[in-house]
């Protein structure tokens, strides 16, 4: 099974602390100054909607968010634009995508340390129903590459999955850590040959 369109979403720490209103800015930053690999085009501010979108980055080969659903907060990474690759390679690619973000996010002075990957926990969700529907046989077809995957980033230490079952909802996986990991932790592992 070849997926396309694969989001990560890393949970933050403390969310009751974060007031999402200095994101704004920051993203309009990100777009002055274009240093992401994908084109970066407009802000929009969801705030307003109960367990919805928060504040979003629009691109063109994909969208950076600091989400708020599920009333989850996190940083969200939603690859639009199709990869050449192996499916490997597109979830390399959206989680390191995440983890710059949530990266850049960390480090700025303007949200005062207050956003921080809680370090134990992240989900990854596949943006396309057709190739991917949220059903045992994706689950099956894709079990193993999420697993490798999974191995690579957090060098073998133990980890849990479970998958979403709600078929109306996008696929997706949630993992969980043993042991909290720092965001430059988890950028170095992704570096690391296997």
């Amino acid at each position: 099974m070849e997926i396309q369109h694969a989001n990560v979403k890393l949970f933050v720490n403390d969310p009751g602390q974060i007031d999402l209103e200095p994101v704004i800015p920051i993203f309009h930053d990100w777009i002055q100054r274009q240093n992401c690999e994908e084109l970066l085009l407009d802000v929009a501010d969801y705030r307003h909607v109960h367990a919805g979108p928060g504040v979003v980055v629009v691109g063109h080969q994909a969208d950076y968010s600091v989400d708020n659903t599920g009333n989850r907060l996190g940083v969200r990474y939603n690859r639009k634009a199709a990869l050449d690759g192996s499916n490997q390679d597109r979830i390399e690619q959206a989680t390191r995508a995440a983890l710059t973000a949530c990266q850049r996010l960390e480090s700025d002075p303007r949200l005062d340390g207050k956003l921080r990957f809680n370090g134990r926990e992240l989900e990854v969700f596949i943006n396309d129903r057709l190739l991917a529907p949220n059903s045992d046989a994706t689950r099956e077809a894709l079990g193993s590459e999420f697993s490798d995957f999974f191995q690579k980033l957090f060098r073998g230490d133990d980890f849990s999955l479970s998958y979403g079952r709600d078929r109306r909802r996008l696929f997706s996986v949630s993992v969980k850590t043993s042991r909290p990991f720092g965001v430059t932790e988890l950028l170095g592992n992704l570096n690391c040959p296997s």
